[in-house]
């Protein structure tokens, strides 16, 4: 599926939440990431047909994202992220929802599942923000190259093909079009205005890893890892696995920070199988 079906915009918290979705079956939210151009069927296209046809998907476009509101968010951001997750599902009238987060989506999928745990069924993360590693410098590399992008020169078609590259292992799947919807989607004339991870400074992410709650989490958990991701590196999931009591952990090799994209097929089958009780 690799034409976004038509979208809808719903007001949470009196702000504009967009999503798409697609299927039937149990919830599955999927949360993108936070690099530049971002949005949730950015970064689940090559996902939705095969998900869609057991699950009823749903896509949004995270705060200050794709199609949703860009007012800058200056507290907590999971927090922020999670509550508005939170009210799509109110919105549709669901009292629960597996929650699958990329990076950013992550990291705000965590959050769900430790503020609003009820809400969430089970968890699948990604390289998920909010935690540290004692092997890398901070910020890292990707996380750098995210927090630079609106910054000196502001955004670039180069500066978007060198942070995509950094972002998965083999850049031979690239396309052109692919390139010139990510540059075209991060320079729209709100996001210049407020860049959803500001410009330049580091933006305020809880610290994930250092909350108690996380040993008691009682969600059964998928944790999915590119063995080459330059955004959150792989050995940044030893302190989140040493915690989760209920996760398994499958790593990809030749796989950067986007499993689901570089390693489509596989994802779908492992999600799927994960959601049914198979693996």
């Amino acid at each position: 599926m690799s034409t976004q079906p038509a979208g809808n915009t719903i007001k949470v918290g009196g702000k504009d939440i967009y999503y798409v979705e697609a299927g039937k079956g149990e919830a599955l939210m999927l949360l993108h990431g936070g690099g530049p151009g971002a949005s949730g069927w950015s970064n689940y296209n090559r996902n939705v047909e095969a998900l869609s046809a057991r699950y009823r998907v749903i896509i949004p476009d995270l705060p200050g994202y794709g199609q949703s509101h860009k007012e800058v968010i200056s507290g907590p951001r999971f927090a922020a992220y999670a509550q508005a997750m939170v009210g799509v599902l109110d919105h549709l009238g669901l009292k629960q929802a597996h929650v699958v987060g990329n990076s950013l989506g992550g990291g705000t999928a965590l959050m769900m599942a430790l503020e609003h745990g009820a809400r969430v069924d089970k968890l699948v993360l990604m390289g998920p923000a909010g935690l540290v590693t004692a092997y890398s410098p901070i910020p890292t590399e990707g996380a750098r190259m995210i927090f630079e992008y609106y910054i000196g020169d502001g955004p670039s078609r180069e500066k978007i093909e060198k942070f995509i590259r950094l972002m998965i292992y083999d850049s031979s799947n690239l396309t052109k079009e692919l390139l010139d919807q990510r540059y075209q989607a991060s320079i729209e004339p709100s996001l210049l205005a407020n860049p959803p991870l500001g410009k330049g400074q580091i933006p305020v992410l809880e610290e994930i890893w250092r909350d108690p709650r996380l040993a008691k989490l009682p969600h059964e958990t998928l944790v999915l890892w590119g063995r080459d991701d330059r955004v959150n590196p792989l050995y940044t999931a030893e302190i989140l696995m040493n915690q989760l009591p209920h996760a398994r952990m499958v790593s990809f090799t030749h796989c950067g920070h986007w499993v689901q994209w570089e390693k489509a097929k596989a994802f779908n089958s492992l999600l799927a199988s994960f959601l049914a009780g198979d693996v």
